[in-house]
């Protein structure tokens, strides 16, 4: 099973930091990749079109708003994956920072080394970070 992980500090509340990405159909406010963001049975998925035109669908699997964190699953995309979850977490670190974590778990698609999809999902996850970092100037 391959992993990919990304860490960033954010210089706000956790709480403000969760406001912003704590709903899951949150995504376009905070990541301009993603155009638009169509909630499904009951907000539990999540139809996402990228603004290259892609589609992904992704199914929320868990979520805890006291300890500001969800983790998601992906039913449709074009990653080269299988039995994708992700997590993303906010942390305090004092009243005026937050740390957030995005990480995942994923098997790779056949044809695909465990390296090449790491080194993708860090991508995806540092890109998405350094955007979400970008709504705190310090």
């Amino acid at each position: 099973m391959a992993t990919a992980s990304c860490v960033i500090e954010i210089p706000a509340s956790a709480n403000q930091v969760w406001q912003l990405v704590g709903g899951f159909n949150s995504l376009p406010d905070w990541l301009a990749f993603i155009a638009s963001s169509e909630p499904g049975e009951g907000g539990r998925v999540r139809h996402l079109q990228t603004t290259d035109g892609a589609v992904i669908v992704e199914r929320l699997q868990t979520f805890d708003n006291v300890a500001r964190t969800y983790s998601y699953t992906i039913e449709q995309s074009s990653f080269p994956v299988t039995a994708y979850l992700a997590t993303l977490q906010v942390e305090a670190l004092t009243e005026t920072s937050a740390k957030v974590t995005w990480s995942g778990v994923f098997t790779p698609a056949a044809g695909t080394t465990e390296a090449a999809v790491e080194e993708l999902f860090i991508g995806v996850y540092s890109g998405g970070l350094a955007a979400l970092r970008a709504n705190y100037p310090a």
